[in-house]
């Protein structure tokens, strides 16, 4: 499975939980958490979104810059 390192990170830097960013991409904590542990992909589709909600590029959140 893929791990994405700044998930948490960058979650925490915008004082959000786990739980709000669920809402926002509209899944269940559980569902966001076993993303930022690496436990389960993360659709393209969520990545954007994601992307969108911390105004940074998908490159960034995979950690690819």
């Amino acid at each position: 499975m893929a791990h994405y390192p700044r998930l948490k990170d960058i979650r925490e830097d915008h004082d959000l939980t786990q739980t709000q960013v669920a809402k926002h991409l509209f899944i269940t904590q559980q569902q966001y958490s076993l993303y930022e542990k690496g436990l389960r992909e993360i659709p393209v589709s969520m990545v954007i979104k994601l992307a969108k909600l911390y105004k940074v590029t998908v490159d960034y959140l995979l950690g690819l810059e």
